[in-house]
């Protein structure tokens, strides 16, 4: 998972939410995500919640997967209460559909709305941080389970793979795991993803000593109570977690638009993100110091329609000008934006170590 030389110029991502919620209306969500793509987003984002008669959000990057072409597509998706092996299987269709340009943004939060869902009892304390541990590290071993030439579709012998290049991932939860022990035997049902390994991401706040391991993931969201703490708090994740994973300031967005000024549409973040509330031109010039300390920043706009038409006329443009953004990736994969070389499957290199 280590990152090759990144340039000083950084990525924006922008979150999806609302777009593509009511099923019968993938339309404003085709709308969504192609504006956002066109507008020179590296990234576009779902967020997920257990509410009833929703789409969830790998559902919705799914459908955004065909319509696109160079923006890459995050789910967030629940790591309590949701299968490893069915949130494995699901990523890597995803990364297919996306011509890899998938990643996963790894949720997990005492949600007893959530378990009641799925009818689980609810997690708490160190248990949720053991839960999102195991599984990622499932399906990392699912990803890798298929060696990348395991299809031969051999047609003189009737043969589609090579059953010497699956493997089993032989995962069990660990003596001090909190919650109901499991294990997972593998292999995937999906051949490796066109990534190898998906970029994962995940919260700063659950990566560190005793929580999630920091090479297990990709990238962290970092968030401060407002915009002035954020680039310090940026730095501050740096160090603590090292230089190998990417580093992706979260910022709410409020802009001056239609004659509205962005004070009378705020009200305030209930989130403990940081909030720009204001022009385009302070926004710009806010953007311009984070992504000189963060790989990246993630946006999340107070009104997809508004925000998104005054930040790729007046916002993005002018960061390309002064060098601050980075061109859009063409015909490149997720891994390629953060900086990711493609690993080999970890079965694979022991297969050839034991002289397969």
């Amino acid at each position: 998972m280590s990152r090759a030389a990144s340039s000083k110029a950084g990525f924006l991502a922008i979150e999806l939410d609302g777009a593509g919620w009511d099923g019968g209306d993938f339309a404003s969500l085709a709308e969504a995500v192609l504006a956002a793509e066109s507008a020179g987003f590296h990234a576009a984002t779902f967020s997920d919640a257990p509410v009833p008669g929703r789409v969830n959000a790998l559902q919705r990057a799914a459908f955004a997967g065909p319509v696109t072409r160079s923006i890459a597509l995050a789910p967030e998706v629940d790591t309590v209460y949701t299968e490893p092996f069915h949130v494995s299987t699901q990523l890597a269709s995803l990364d297919y559909v996306s011509c890899g340009r998938a990643g996963w943004i790894v949720t997990a939060v005492e949600s007893p709305e959530a378990a009641a869902a799925v009818g689980r009892s609810a997690v708490s304390g160190t248990a949720v941080a053991q839960e999102a541990a195991a599984s990622i590290e499932v399906s990392r071993r699912l990803w890798d389970s298929w060696e990348d030439d395991a299809v031969i579709r051999d047609v003189a012998t009737g043969r589609y793979l090579d059953v010497d290049k699956l493997h089993y991932a032989d995962f069990e939860t660990p003596a001090e795991f909190a919650g109901p022990a499991y294990s997972v035997k593998g292999p995937s049902i999906i051949p490796r993803p066109l990534q190898g390994q998906l970029p994962v991401i995940a919260a700063a706040s659950l990566v560190g000593s005793g929580q999630v391991p920091a090479d297990a993931v990709d990238a962290v969201l970092v968030t401060a109570p407002t915009p002035e703490l954020l680039a310090a708090e940026v730095r501050d994740v740096r160090a603590r977690i090292g230089p190998a994973v990417a580093v992706i300031a979260e910022l709410d967005v409020v802009l001056d638009s239609r004659g509205q000024a962005a004070a009378e549409r705020s009200a305030g973040s209930e989130d403990g993100r940081a909030r720009y509330a204001g022009s385009p031109a302070g926004l710009t010039d806010l953007l311009t110091d984070l992504l000189a300390e963060a790989d990246g920043v993630r946006l999340h706009p107070a009104s997809l329609a508004v925000e998104l038409d005054e930040l790729s006329r007046l916002v993005l443009p002018e960061l390309r000008r002064r060098g601050a953004l980075r061109p859009p990736v063409q015909d490149g994969t997720f891994r390629d934006l953060l900086g990711l070389t493609r690993p080999a499957s970890r079965y694979a290199a022991a297969a050839v170590g034991a002289g397969k």
